[in-house]
């Protein structure tokens, strides 16, 4: 393991809300830098004409060998404590790797607080998760869900030699971590594990939906009437949707390799006067009061198969989400954005607009055999 790690795997064996204090610190030594063309050209992307090229760390880069090895431990449960999940398990790729429910739950059945996200085009996502500012690399933030322990997910804290010496006794993978990892004397590594399963995370991209087909296909019927109604509607100034989740990935918080900078934002909705203890967003971890509630706006990008909405889960399906906003949020906040003001829309309205919405499915991200299980064609 190299030295850079050992504080992020020390991190790693506090509870989350320490973790996410300490890995600021650890992280110091990982510094976010752009990917520089060769690391970028050692990998091709899947991408419509237009679409910007994604942004990869340089100590990371692409590689199919190391795409192919994620995807293979991201399905794979004896990541867990119990062999009983895997990252797959909250990450379901019919559900743009969302899971359907509230909240999860992990190994101990406990319940989290936070809505898993769906998981694509994080390669354009300068922060992650719903709301840490300090969370901006992939191999870091995967440490979370396999050692965090307030609550657990995968559980393995404690268990990192284990969890290393059964993998390197599957022949499955003696081959791909060798592939992945060429001239390394050993590939078995913490850091390698996550970089797979970040490589992995990163070749979810997300570009092919009507949308996409309309605008950078030049396709003209692959969007209905009524969802360019819908279109217009979501960029006018009287709904105010496209404020935060706007350019081409549908969010305020937005990066490629191209970026000269990072982009993000957190926002207050309304959805509560009082925001739960240890559950106020951006204000859990810098501690002040004009950050409470606020949150980062996620893609809008296959919305319509990743219900429930918001960072709870609380909002059960799109009817209910332009619901929330046509009424201005459902609670009163000192912190809640102004772009969450209200509006009316007739019957044709919000037909229209929930078929805007629904054009940003993409139906070949969510079938596509390169991001599903390899075990299930195993029979494993």
């Amino acid at each position: 393991m190299q030295r850079s790690w050992f504080p992020l795997l020390a991190c790693s064996m506090l509870g989350v809300t320490a973790f996410l204090s300490c890995q600021s610190q650890a992280a110091v030594s990982q510094p976010p830098v752009p990917a520089p063309a060769t690391a970028v050209a050692a990998y091709r992307w899947a991408l419509p004409e237009g679409f910007p090229v994604p942004n990869v760390p340089a100590n990371n880069p692409m590689t199919a060998a190391k795409v192919e090895l994620g995807r293979h431990l991201f399905y794979d449960k004896r990541l867990s404590s119990d062999g009983s999940m895997s990252c797959a398990s909250c990450h379901e790729q019919a559900r743009a790797f969302s899971d359907g429910k509230t909240v999860p739950t992990g190994v101990t059945g406990e319940s989290h607080s936070r809505n898993s996200m769906a998981l694509f085009n994080l390669a354009y996502t300068p922060v992650l998760t719903w709301a840490n500012p300090q969370l901006t690399h992939l191999e870091t933030q995967m440490l979370i869900p396999l050692f965090g322990e307030d609550p657990p997910e995968l559980g393995m804290v404690g268990k990192e030699q284990a969890l290393l010496q059964t993998l390197a006794a599957v022949p499955l993978y003696q081959t791909q971590f060798k592939a992945a990892f060429p001239g390394v004397e050993n590939p078995f590594t913490l850091q390698h594990l996550t970089e797979a399963l970040a490589s992995f995370e990163r070749s979810l991209v997300s570009a092919d939906s009507p949308y996409d087909r309309y605008v950078y296909g030049g396709d003209e019927t692959a969007m209905s009437a009524s969802a360019l109604r819908g279109e217009a509607l979501f960029f006018s100034e009287r709904l105010e949707c496209f404020h935060c989740h706007g350019g081409f990935n549908f969010s305020d918080s937005t990066q490629h390799a191209g970026s000269t900078f990072l982009e993000f934002n957190f926002h207050n909705t309304g959805l509560y006067a009082e925001y739960p203890a240890n559950a106020q967003g951006l204000k859990d971890v810098t501690g002040k009061a004009s950050d409470s509630g606020k949150f980062r706006a996620p893609s809008l990008r296959n919305i319509a198969v990743s219900a429930p909405y918001m960072h709870d889960g609380s909002v059960a399906d799109l009817e209910a989400v332009i619901d929330h906003y046509a009424a201005g949020g459902r609670a009163d906040h000192v912190n809640k954005s102004g772009f969450v003001k209200g509006f009316t829309l007739n019957a044709q309205e919000r037909a229209d607009l929930l078929a805007f919405l629904e054009s940003l499915t993409d139906e070949r991200f969510l079938t596509n055999p390169a991001h599903s299980d390899p075990f299930a064609s195993k029979g494993l």
